[in-house]
């Protein structure tokens, strides 16, 4: 055997541990990365693969090969865009949104000031009655609030009762979108205080102590100082909100039953929910599904290039 020469030295132990040290980020990513191609990459494409497919039925549809899958082109988008359901969908759920977003978001913002005020106190126990509702899932909410809705179980009824007031019926008409408003707004108040509180409690102190060394008041600092250094905050939860009310199904889905004022279609998710297992077409309501998640990737883009462009246009004055 061969002896390598004087004065070299073997390299191949470092060279292992050099392509260990490159390779290791990649195995700790690999469990990642396959629940993500399973759960979340897999079950979209296979969605976009049956929106652009159809059920041909042959003859009556009775036995074997009477039922097959073709290929439909656009076929399926083409009669989600005209179908009055979606659309009728669409429009409620922005009346819906309308109510929810700016209360919501209103409130987390007050909430957030009032806690990272030096004056209040209990802050620990406020900070975490207001988040606690977030911690509620959104189907226990709904009945909870659904109970409390109704005019022949509702404490609030039978209080309004004995007081001789009216007696509002929530369930129905127009209160309905306020009632299922104050569901979300009751649930998604707290998880975006925490985005906003967290962001104050990371402001620089010396920009307080200036402040208040000009004189300004509490809520001088607050208007002039606070709201303007957590604005991407805000605009973080605002794109939350957004996307939350367009995919809301909880709420609806679950007081239906308690009411016959919220039809089956009441939201677009709803419309895809009925269409796939109600009616039985996964294919329409693949591409119906379609068209939401683009719809709501188009109005976070378009909010997200409004946005910047206007925090561009402040640091540039």
């Amino acid at each position: 055997m061969t002896q390598p020469p004087k004065g070299t030295r073997r390299s191949y132990g470092v060279k292992t541990r050099s392509y260990g040290v490159k390779t290791a980020p990649y195995g700790f990513l690999l469990p990642a990365a396959v629940l993500f191609a399973l759960f979340f990459a897999l079950p979209i494409g296979y969605a976009v693969w049956l929106s652009f497919h159809k059920i041909e039925i042959k003859g009556l549809g009775l036995g074997k090969g009477a039922r097959s899958e073709v290929w439909a082109g656009l076929e399926n988008y083409a009669s989600a865009l005209t179908d009055s359901e979606f659309l009728a969908s669409a429009l409620r759920v922005l009346g819906y949104g309308a109510l929810v977003v700016p209360v919501m978001l209103g409130l987390a913002l007050l909430f957030a000031l009032l806690l990272d005020s030096e004056r209040v106190r209990g802050r620990s126990f406020a900070r975490l009655a207001i988040f606690l509702p977030y911690a509620v899932p959104g189907v226990i909410a709904a009945v909870l609030w659904g109970f409390l809705y109704l005019p022949a179980v509702s404490p609030f009824h039978h209080l309004l009762e004995k007081a001789g007031l009216p007696q509002p019926d929530l369930m129905d008409g127009g209160p309905l979108y306020l009632a299922m408003s104050n569901i979300a707004v009751w649930g998604g108040t707290g998880f975006n205080m925490i985005v906003i509180y967290t962001a104050l409690r990371a402001l620089p102190a010396e920009v307080y102590e200036a402040a208040k060394l000009d004189g300004c008041s509490e809520l001088q600092i607050a208007l002039r100082v606070k709201i303007p250094m957590v604005v991407p905050s805000l605009v973080l939860t605002f794109f939350f909100s957004v996307i939350a009310t367009l995919q809301v199904f909880n709420e609806p889905m679950t007081l239906k039953p308690l009411t016959n004022g919220i039809p089956s279609t009441w939201s677009p998710l709803m419309k895809v929910y009925n269409d796939a297992f109600t009616g039985g077409n996964i294919h329409a309501a693949s591409a119906t599904a379609v068209v939401l998640a683009l719809a709501t990737f188009a109005l976070s883009f378009a909010l997200l290039r409004i946005s910047n462009r206007r925090t561009t246009q402040g640091a540039s004055r």
